[in-house]
């Protein structure tokens, strides 16, 4: 099979209006060129729905805590909603796009996260993932978007990070490159975008101070996706995904 690629991209830029037209412009000549693998969050569209239905959204460090009825809605949003708004545009502009779920063919398979700042309800840790589902759709010529809700040994579903679902399928897969679409153009330095960072030099730029705040946890996160066999992991944003630009994680 070609270069392998798996794109993680978040909820806000799948909401309706000028960046959610700007992403699938920028998505359909990569589908077209590579093996592609998108996973996609929600969240902000999720906690909309929970205020409109009554209920209160609620976080453990960044992590929603999922009861039945938020697992309803997380699961009408992700699976539903943003999974189906994003396969039709896709389609659309001629892409072969299938969405799915964890849930569909057993594709991630989880267990109850246990975290020790309190009990998250119906929120998993994916524990398997069933690549043969995604090779054969991507053999076949098909782009699949995954919603990252996943399967419980309980045969019920659970909630899960959309950042931890894709690190556990381009771990699994073995990718050649997966993208964290983000709202910067890559990891600054002295006000320049880095094309290439080693992991450790990324870790000293974190020590140093020179990588800051919300870039931290996007820069662990590709350090993770190397250290799991990942070819390489880019971050970069909507320009930098249709220049082929961003800052490059390396082993």
């Amino acid at each position: 099979m070609d270069r392998t690629l798996l794109l993680k991209v978040g909820g806000a830029e799948l909401e309706e209006g000028p960046v959610f037209d700007a992403l699938v412009s920028a998505l359909v000549p990569l589908a077209k060129a590579h093996p592609l693998v998108i996973v996609h969050g929600g969240g902000s569209e999720i906690a909309r729905l929970q205020k409109r239905l009554g209920l209160e959204p609620r976080f453990v460090e960044g992590l929603r805590v999922t009861d039945e009825a938020s697992l309803q809605v997380a699961e009408m949003v992700l699976s539903g909603l943003v999974n189906k708004r994003l396969a039709a545009r896709l389609v659309a502009q001629g892409v072969r796009a299938i969405g799915l779920s964890g849930v569909d063919g057993g594709l991630l398979r989880a267990e109850k996260l246990a975290h020790p700042a309190g009990d998250l309800g119906r929120v998993g840790r994916i524990v398997y993932v069933e690549t043969e589902c995604l090779t054969d759709l991507l053999q076949a010529g098909f782009t699949p978007l995954v919603s990252p809700i996943s399967l419980g040994e309980d045969g019920r579903p659970y909630n899960v990070n959309a950042d931890h679902a894709a690190l556990a399928i381009a771990g699994a897969l073995h990718v050649e490159e997966m993208i964290f679409l983000t709202d910067v153009p890559g990891v600054l330095a002295g006000g320049e975008v880095l094309s290439e960072l080693t992991a450790e030099r990324a870790r000293a730029l974190i020590a140093e101070g020179v990588i800051t705040g919300g870039m931290i946890p996007k820069v662990n996160a590709a350090l993770e996706a190397v250290a799991q066999g990942v070819a390489s992991a880019r971050i970069t944003n909507l320009a930098g995904l249709a220049a082929g630009t961003g800052t490059c994680l390396l082993p």
